[in-house]
């Protein structure tokens, strides 16, 4: 009997803490069953005593609001204060930019999959297909991307007159400013279709979207400021950029040494109030052909003509380029994709108070307004630079591997390409479902900066791997730039977008976990602003709830977490009527592990969580893959032809998966306490690890839809420049693909007369002839073969050039003959 009343305990004890209840209940609960148990087990009332003693005292000091906050709530907050790591202006700004959203459920540990699946989908208005099928289309049609970027190191005059004729800078920006009011999705719709033919054409046209002095006078400028600005970038009249970065100032840009300092000058004539600028700038993407300069500085205004402050902060302002004292320097060669870019100075640069983007009354606003405009822009341009590449290689090199022969087969017949495929097939699902999934919350009013850093960051190493895997296949003919190559220059530019709108390295191990767990986390950001309330009374008070609030949610992770990793994710909720639900019941276990083991890591480690960035990297890594997959999930929901998707699905999924687990394992290994990582370790995998990369089986499934027509292909590529014309590369790879699957049975049956014997001529045409000598094929077969060879020849064809390094060579000879002359 005291067995069963102590299972029975155990069993009511753990289902509280599962369903997340106030932990005042759970310690009253604990009460009664210790004196339950205590009756069962028929104990003299001197044996209870300690018993007793232990488990009241316990729930007397969690339920006893002031015995709570004497006892413990008091010194944990002395502790809290000392162990926290300082704030700067900047890191609080930037906290406060944007918002949380789907990131928010994923670190409770108990996502709530309706608020997932009920977000509307990403879908594009009538207008913008219009605008996609029409202009889109055409400017797709007039890049040259092999003139613009070996020959003239810009888009030709044309190209420029027909984006501005055609308002692409004014994308974003309302009708009302003659813009063309574009959603989130249809933006993205625009640099994915555009980057599919031209980098350079997409970049230029991405910039002034993203983050630029539009967008920033679009939410913080004045009415004055809107009306004059706005229809003018909508137009092109103006050409913007945005000049945050410096020498001294990359990753930093707080520590900006740019500097502004209110005064009175001279503006057209006039004695006006002011700012005396200085700054030096470079990467400045647009710069060197913007006529309207938005530029991040620090303002100083030691003598309060502006306010009270000395320091106000970092400031934004419009600097018209034709202004005295600016300087527009020589052009960044940016790994030979030449969009626009540069460095730009001003010496003594003098505006007016009007010129600061919502005037007066936004000094010293400057960093927030930039967070939180990089919070939506940032989950818009690279991301869909990404998914443009990751669909390019889809269509192209799966045509590619579909077309080119090897040993008498198409090389993506071979494991070995076979991997690469299923690798590009699956992480362009993925990328696509993260990208759409992020467009919706924008467009439905959310700003989700951690989920913005997060796809950034994911979106582009996923490009670094899938355009990797399509250099790998394409081999000789991807390494050979000209006109014929379709990669070449998509490879090039893959550090650009590693690099910009936050690099990298810095992104992965201090934003996403960094501001994820400030931003996300239910309790921690309140606790922090409790520690930093100077009225004690108050402070404790804040402090006491959200400490309460936490030991509550801590409790609950570690129910469900333990609870999940015995079932391995059976049993827990999941949406009624949903497909997939054995995916999202593993999500829920791993949403349960990230949440009980980034608390434990934040206890344990305090303000030195800061500085160790891996261990923040790691959790960030697995925040991220539960968003790619909660995207995954959610895209295949929405589709309307699941079941042909499924090998992609179940593809990333797996791989997600897997790499949680092992960031999971690899946190474990290198936490401090090694102990504390071993009894994490099995809370959360107690019946081991249960995840591996996906099958050799699952791999070929994904690559196969690289490999012929299907819905399925037409979907994971749509979006991307796509023409059968032959006077277009692509048009030429799309005769090729479809031509190859013509032929495929036909060469079947002259592969299996050859093996058999009944052939022995040795070029591929000439065994066709003797094949239809003996009857083997028809004539139309032969006819669809001569086609499918000249197509395969124009594939695997590559450029070559007969003055290339000539001009070097000329300039050589001629002034080796001067010298000789001279002598």
């Amino acid at each position: 009997m005291l067995l069963l009343s102590v299972i029975i305990s155990i069993a009511i004890l753990w289902s509280l803490a599962y369903r997340g209840v106030d932990i005042r209940l759970w310690f009253a609960v604990l009460l009664l069953c210790t004196a339950a148990n205590g009756f069962v087990a028929d104990l003299s009332w001197y044996a209870q005593i300690p018993l007793w003693l232990a488990t009241a005292g316990a729930a007397l000091l969690v339920g006893h609001g002031s015995t709570r906050k004497k006892l413990l709530s008091t010194h944990l907050l002395e502790k809290f204060r000392q162990v926290i790591p300082p704030m700067s202006q900047t890191e609080k700004e930037a906290l406060d930019a944007g918002n949380v959203w789907w990131d928010a459920e994923l670190f409770s540990g108990r996502p709530d999959w309706r608020k997932l699946l009920d977000t509307p989908p990403a879908v594009l208005p009538a207008e913008e297909q219009a605008f996609l099928d029409g202009p889109v289309n055409t400017l797709c049609q007039m890049l040259d991307d092999w003139q613009i970027t070996q020959h003239d190191k810009d888009l030709p005059p044309q190209v420029w007159r027909y984006i501005k004729d055609q308002k692409f800078f004014g994308l974003i920006l309302p009708r009302e400013y003659g813009g063309l009011g574009f959603s989130a999705y249809g933006h993205s719709q625009v640099i994915t279709k555009l980057a599919s033919r031209s980098i350079v054409a997409a970049v230029t046209v991405m910039v002034p979207n993203s983050l630029g002095p539009g967008k920033l006078l679009l939410h913080y400028g004045t009415e004055r400021q809107k009306a004059h600005y706005l229809p003018r970038l909508a137009a092109g009249v103006e050409i913007p950029c945005f000049a945050l970065t410096g020498p001294d100032a990359g990753s930093d840009a707080g520590a900006m040494p740019d500097t502004g300092i209110v005064s009175y000058g001279d503006w057209r004539g006039e004695r006006t109030l002011g700012i005396r600028l200085n700054w030096e700038k470079r990467y400045i993407t647009l710069g060197p052909v913007a006529t309207l300069i938005g530029l991040a500085f620090k303002l100083r205004d030691p003598n309060h003509l502006a306010g009270t402050e000395d320091e106000p902060g970092i400031t934004v302002a419009l600097i018209p380029r034709n202004t005295p004292g600016v300087t527009i320097g020589q052009r960044h060669v940016t790994l030979d994709i030449p969009f626009q870019n540069g460095p730009n100075r001003g010496k003594d640069v003098f505006i007016p108070m009007s010129q600061v983007i919502g005037g007066k009354n936004q000094l010293g606003k400057g960093w927030r307004m930039l967070m939180e405009s990089l919070a939506e822009g940032r989950g818009i341009s690279l991301p869909a630079l990404s998914v443009s590449a990751g669909k390019n290689a889809s269509r192209y090199t799966g045509a590619y591997a579909a077309v080119r022969k090897q040993f008498g087969l198409p090389i993506g017949q071979f494991e070995g390409v076979e991997e690469s495929l299923a690798r590009i097939a699956g992480l362009t699902y993925q990328m696509d479902a993260a990208r759409k999934l992020t467009l919706s919350a924008l467009d439905i009013g959310q700003k989700p900066s951690v989920i913005s850093a997060i796809i950034k960051y994911q979106l582009t190493e996923k490009y670094r791997q899938v355009i990797n895997d399509a250099m790998d296949i394409q081999a000789g003919s991807g390494i050979c730039m000209g006109p014929s190559n379709l990669m070449g220059r998509v490879y090039q530019a893959l550090p650009i977008a590693v690099t910009v709108e936050g690099a990298n390295i810095l992104t992965r191990s201090m934003i996403i976990f960094g501001q994820g767990a400030m931003r996300c986390h239910p309790w921690i950001l309140k606790e922090f602003q409790a520690a930093q309330i100077e009225d004690t009374k108050k402070a404790l008070f804040s402090f006491d709830q959200a400490i309460l609030g936490h030991l509550g949610f801590l409790l609950g992770n570690l129910a469900r977490s333990l609870f999940l990793g015995l079932t391995r994710g059976r049993f827990s909720y999941t949406p009624p009527d949903c497909t997939n639900s054995r995916f999202f019941q593993q999500l829920n276990w791993m949403s349960a592990a990230f949440a009980l083991s980034a608390d434990v890591v934040m206890m344990t480690l305090g303000g030195t969580l800061k500085r160790k960035e891996r261990l923040s990297a790691r959790l960030g890594d697995l925040l991220s893959e539960l968003f790619l997959t909660s995207a995954v999930l959610k895209q295949h929901a929405d589709d309307s032809s699941p079941e042909e998707d499924l090998p992609l699905l179940h593809w990333a999924c797996e791989t997600s998966f897997y790499r949680m687990q092992e960031s999971l394992r690899s946190l474990f290994r290198n936490m401090p306490l090694r102990s504390l990582g071993r009894v994490l370790n099995l809370v959360i995998f107690p019946t081991g690890y249960p995840y591996s990369e996906p099958r050799d089986s699952r791999s070929r499934q994904a690559a196969q839809i690289l490999l012929a027509s299907s819905d399925s292909r037409d979907r994971l590529t749509e979006g991307i420049f796509i023409t059968r014309d032959p006077g277009y590369r692509q048009g030429i790879y799309e005769q090729a693909f479809l031509q190859a699957e013509k032929v495929n049975p036909i060469e079947i049956i002259l592969r299996r007369a050859k093996r058999d014997g009944a052939l022995v001529s040795k070029s591929f045409m000439d065994q066709a002839r003797e094949a239809l000598q003996k009857g083997m094929i028809s004539m139309d077969d032969l006819g669809d073969l001569k086609k499918m060879n000249e197509l395969r020849q124009q594939v695997i064809n590559v450029d070559s050039f007969s003055d290339y390094g000539r001009q070097n060579l000329l300039r050589e000879m001629n002034e080796k003959s001067c010298r000789e002359h001279a002598a």
